[in-house]
């Protein structure tokens, strides 16, 4: 192995270890940031809910259960 790769490994391997001892002390999410992740979630969960409900793709779904259920095996 070239002395350009070993000098690689061991900068990215040091890091790695550098990282886990602590060097990065803002583990995890405040508060504010789980209300904006729960507030984003229940929006998509909305309009999903509103796609999934609409009269098209409601119609859509049932046709492609009703072609399931009386096709030939």
């Amino acid at each position: 192995m070239s002395q350009v790769m070993r000098a690689r490994m061991r900068a990215l391997v040091c890091g790695v270890l550098t990282a886990r001892k602590g060097a990065w002390s803002d583990s995890g999410m405040v508060t504010s940031e789980y209300a904006m992740g729960i507030v984003a979630a229940v929006g998509f969960a909305i309009v999903l809910h509103q796609v999934v409900t609409s009269g098209a793709v409601t119609a859509e779904l049932q046709d492609l259960v009703e072609r399931a259920l009386h096709a030939r095996v």
